[in-house]
Parts: C-alpha cells; sequence; structure tokens
C-alpha cells in the first residue's frame, strides 16, 4: 500500500540517481501579489521528472524478476525506465507510440533500450506492451498505475515542502495521474492544509471526467501537442488517489500551453515541453480558485522536441498578441500601401510581411486585399493599429 514511509524509501533509494531540483522564483509570469514558484523537474536527470518513479520501481523488484524490463511511453517514462535499466544492469524495452516526438525516441536508443514504434497514441502503446508481456512473461513498468512508481514522484512533494515552506497551493500537469497522486498524497498527509490541483489539456481531459463522475473513463481520442499527458484512459488507482487527495482537476487550451512555454523561455530562460508548462498555464490564466497567495507550480519536463517548439512559440506570439495579421479591402491604387505601413509604424509597430492580392468577384473590379503581418507588443496596440486603419477609410476583413 501506498504510505508515507514508502516515499521516503523512494527519496532514499532515488540520492544516487535523481537530482533534488530547484525551486525558482518567478515573479515576472504572474502579478497580483502572488508569490510564484516553479519546482524545476525538466532540469531531472533525462529532463523529466519520470525517472524518479521508474528507477524506484525497477529498483524494487524482487530478485525473481530477472527478465528483461519492458515498458510504454510516449518518451519521458521511456528515458526514465531505460537509464534505471542501464544503472541496474537490466534490459529494456520500450514501446513508443508515433505521435512521440523524434528527439524523444532517439534519447531512449541513446540510453541503451530497444525501442519499439507503435501506431497511434500512448494507449496504443501500452495496449502493444501488454500484450507483449503477456506472450514473453517479462517485467512490465507501467507509468503511472502502480504503487512504487507513484511513491517515486511524490518523492517531489517532500522536495517542494522543503525547499518552499510558505506554500499554500501546489499545480501538477495530469496525463495517467501518477506525478498528481504521488505529490497530492504526500502533501496531504504532511501539510493537509496546502491545496493541490491537477492540470490537463483540454483536448485530453480523461481524468477530469473521471474525477468528476467517479469511473473510469476512456476518451474516443485526445487533441494536444502536450504529448506527455495526451493519455485517453487514466489509471484507476491514480483516479482514485486523485479523488481522495487532490483538490480538484483544472484543465487548459494550447494556446494557454503555448503561451507559458514561451513566457517560460523568454521571462525564466527555462524551456519545458508542453506537459511541463499545464500547471504554469492554469496559473497565467488565472484558473486557481480562491486567493493563494504562494504557489507553485510543478514544471514537469522539458524534453520538447526543436521542430515543434518553433511552431509554439509562433502560436504563442501570436495568442498573446505579438503577431498580428491583417486582411485590409482597398482599391488598388498607387500609395495605399505607403499609407497603410505609416499607420502602422506610426503606432508603433514592426512589418514584416506583405501580400498584394486582387479582388474576388464579388468586390469592385479594381479592388485589391492586402494582407500584413506584423510585430506587435500586445493585443491592445493591434487593436489600436485596427481602429487608426478604420479611420482612415480602410476596411479590414475578419
Amino acid at each position: 500500500m501506498l504510505s508515507l514511509d514508502k516515499i521516503y524509501q523512494a527519496a532514499h533509494c532515488l540520492k544516487s540517481v535523481a537530482r533534488k531540483t530547484d525551486m525558482i522564483a518567478a515573479p515576472g509570469l504572474c502579478g497580483g501579489g502572488m508569490d510564484f514558484q516553479l519546482k524545476a523537474e525538466n532540469l531531472q536527470t533525462t529532463g523529466s521528472f519520470k525517472l524518479r518513479g521508474a528507477f524506484f520501481k525497477i529498483a524494487s523488484l524482487p530478485d525473481s524478476a530477472k527478465g528483461p524490463i519492458v515498458a510504454c511511453s510516449a518518451g519521458n517514462h521511456a528515458q526514465g525506465v531505460a537509464l534505471a535499466a542501464g544503472r541496474l544492469n537490466r534490459k529494456a524495452i520500450i514501446f513508443i507510440p508515433s505521435i512521440a516526438p523524434i528527439a524523444k525516441i532517439e534519447a531512449t536508443r541513446a540510453l541503451g533500450a530497444e525501442v519499439r514504434i507503435i501506431d497511434g497514441v500512448y494507449d496504443d502503446a501500452h495496449k502493444a506492451a501488454a500484450e507483449y508481456c503477456r506472450n514473453n512473461e517479462h517485467v512490465f513498468v507501467h507509468p503511472f498505475e502502480d504503487e512504487d512508481v507513484i511513491a517515486g514522484q511524490g518523492t517531489i512533494a517532500l522536495e517542494i515542502l522543503e525547499q518552499y515552506e510558505k506554500v499554500d497551493t501546489v499545480l501538477v500537469p495530469v496525463g495517467g495521474g501518477g506525478l498528481l497522486s504521488g505529490i497530492a498524497f504526500t502533501i496531504k498527509k504532511l501539510r493537509p492544509d496546502c491545496k493541490v490541483y491537477g492540470v490537463q489539456a483540454e483536448g485530453a481531459d480523461g481524468m477530469v471526467q473521471a474525477f468528476t463522475e467517479n469511473s473510469d473513463i476512456t476518451l474516443d481520442k485526445v487533441a494536444t501537442f502536450a504529448d506527455g499527458i495526451a493519455v485517453k484512459s487514466p489509471g484507476h488507482l491514480t483516479r482514485t488517489l486523485c479523488q481522495q487527495y487532490a483538490d480538484g482537476i483544472l484543465t487548459v487550451n494550447d494556446d494557454q500551453i503555448a503561451t507559458a512555454i514561451l513566457l517560460l523561455m523568454e521571462k525564466q530562460k527555462l524551456v519545458a515541453e508542453g506537459a511541463g508548462a499545464a500547471a504554469v498555464a492554469a496559473v497565467l490564466s488565472g484558473k486557481i480558485p480562491g486567493d493563494p497567495k504562494h504557489v507553485c507550480a510543478v514544471v514537469s519536463g522539458g524534453n520538447i522536441d526543436v521542430n515543434i517548439l518553433s511552431r509554439v512559440i509562433n502560436r504563442g506570439l501570436v495568442a498573446t498578441g505579438r503577431l498580428s495579421e491583417l486582411k485590409i479591402e482597398m482599391l488598388d491604387r498607387p500609395g495605399q500601401l505607403k499609407e497603410v505601413s505609416a499607420i502602422i509604424a506610426d503606432c508603433g509597430a514592426n512589418v514584416t510581411q506583405v501580400r498584394h492580392n486582387l479582388g474576388g468577384e464579388h468586390t469592385d473590379i479594381i479592388g485589391c486585399y492586402l494582407h500584413i503581418r506584423m510585430e506587435t507588443r500586445n493585443r491592445e496596440q493591434y487593436l489600436k493599429i485596427c481602429e487608426a486603419i478604420t479611420a482612415a477609410g480602410y476596411r479590414i476583413l475578419p
């Protein structure tokens, strides 16, 4: 059974392999008098908290379990299992869904594991891994539905309470629920007055539904770029623990997650993946109930594919109003582009791209469309530009 003794046992076991990650003050990320701190598990060995649970689970296996270690993962648990198996002289076979970033797949191979790619999402990889274990009698290390794994993740809570004594609210990303289960259990046992909330992506809200309906849930599909929490079926054990110890599950959309990634890079010089930034996104978007004063968000991982990162940054710029586009209907006459550009410049924005297209069949025969992309400070500046262009007699289209 999960107990505080097991959490402390895990902490002792992990001393030789897991880092005690930093608690970083982030006053520039939010206002309102909140003391906001980041638990930087993105700086953990392998770039994610997953090492904690994987290592403790494998280290706790009985001597009779001598076969290869089998796991399924979208990437972070895979790397944790691969590193743990290598340190403990075990062979690892990892089933990874095809949606996982290439960087995570290659990092898992580099740690010595045998990788098998399965078409689909995490749940498809889990099905393939479970079937393989049944046919070969190997040891399966589940990424969240396991008390030893949950105990390993719970060691993060011990560090939070030690590093941030005044903390009154902790936010934790949720996919299958192992991280939230471990942290919520530990904090409620040691500091029952401290609030603990999980945070899920709106497009993968299985734990929200399971938590609300008090039943196991399997989503038909998941839709989020935060691959680390893109889980169709949260665990039964984790759902039970979350209902007992967590204070609620919040949701954020992909634009809010992208904004959090952008601001973590820009203001804190921290790289977070989608799942890792989910808890921060909840703080930035004002999702926390009540009026907390001392808030900790767990940045659970930093293993984001560089190809996705560029798209995420662009999405974050659009979501915060710092990258804007205008489509303007006008007559095709000399000097109009110059006039529009001057209006934008006078408002303090910078034009980065211009496209000129002839009008369609429902426009003036000498009409045209001007598509402008520009760098703006925020949404307010964008609206000021729109007002100035409209006042000059031009029509802005949606």
